[in-house]
């Protein structure tokens, strides 16, 4: 796809509708990583090599298949943008010796969670965009170690209860802007997406397409098992996460960052963190108002910066 040919999803109607990722795999119910992959998967196409890192997406696979129409690569938890380097090495040589067209050339997908990409592979994400790969990277962020018992990752928001982080208050620390961390490194493109706004999403990995080097995807991805909401409420929660602001929809492309769908009336953040029993502390048995205010404040302050 050239960048003459980005534009394509304008409506909801020009998404397409039915998807190339297969069925039947072990995957959670309603889980918000598949939901976006699915979207993703779509508009990428099957001229593509996934390097998927140890994490909840390994479960797709059961030996010797995959859902994937195009290629699949298994990896160590942190070492998936190094696999990337050899596909894409590969690829480049073949090319170089003329066997393989560039009709047959593929895109170089990654596919970590954000154990990965926020922690245990961030040293061999620096080193990939930094010799300037050509690659796709995308992290599923369900906020924490989803596919060992939802321990709490660098993507883990204050406050949250985790399987390691039971307290009253829950998780102490604060979610790292993995967002910030990547277009420091000047890449190609940066953006965060999330399956419940498709068209959003579609635009994005349609202009990441378009580009060469390193083009970085961060989709949040609610997680029934790990959040503690039935899984019919997927797509309600992924909703509310940009309405209340918690999950600013952006992008980074030629030095600047644009949102690219901002919330002008707010829903307060309760709305989206009482859906979840990973807050329930917050509510019951009473109302912990200073930490609630306090994280409203939080967003307040992100989307006063940004309208100010």
């Amino acid at each position: 796809m050239t960048e003459a040919a980005v534009g394509f999803y304008r409506r909801m109607k020009d998404l397409p509708s039915t998807h190339l990722l297969g069925t039947g795999t072990a995957m959670c119910a309603g889980c918000g990583g598949l939901e976006a992959l699915h979207e993703i998967y779509d508009i990428i196409g099957d001229k593509s090599i996934f390097v998927n890192a140890a994490g909840c997406m390994t479960l797709l696979s059961v030996y010797p298949f995959t859902p994937f129409r195009g290629s699949w690569l298994y990896t160590a938890m942190a070492s998936a943008p190094a696999g990337a380097q050899g596909v894409r090495d590969a690829l480049d040589i073949l090319k170089a010796k003329k066997q393989i067209t560039d009709d047959e050339d593929m895109q170089v997908v990654v596919l970590t969670g954000d154990g990965s990409a926020y922690g245990m592979g961030l040293s061999a994400t620096s080193g990939a965009m930094e010799r300037d790969l050509d690659f796709l990277y995308i992290c599923y962020d369900n906020e924490g170690y989803g596919n060992t018992g939802q321990q709490y990752s660098g993507a883990t928001p204050h406050a949250a209860k985790t399987s390691t982080s039971k307290g009253a208050r829950g998780f102490a620390g604060f979610k790292k802007d993995l967002f910030s961390i990547w277009a420091a490194h000047q890449p190609a493109y940066v953006a965060t997406v999330i399956g419940a706004e498709p068209l959003d999403l579609a635009k994005k990995i349609e202009k990441a397409r378009s580009l060469k080097g390193p083009r970085m995807i961060i989709a949040l991805s609610p997680c029934p098992t790990g959040w503690d909401y039935d899984p019919k409420e997927t797509v309600n929660i992924g909703k509310l996460a940009v309405k209340t602001g918690v999950w600013p929809l952006k992008e980074y492309i030629n030095g600047k960052v644009v949102h690219t769908k901002i919330p002008r009336q707010r829903q307060p953040l309760e709305d989206y963190l009482k859906c979840q029993g990973r807050y329930k502390h917050l509510f019951e048995p009473q109302r912990n108002e200073v930490m609630l205010n306090q994280l409203q404040q939080k967003i307040d302050q992100y989307w006063d910066n940004i309208n100010g």
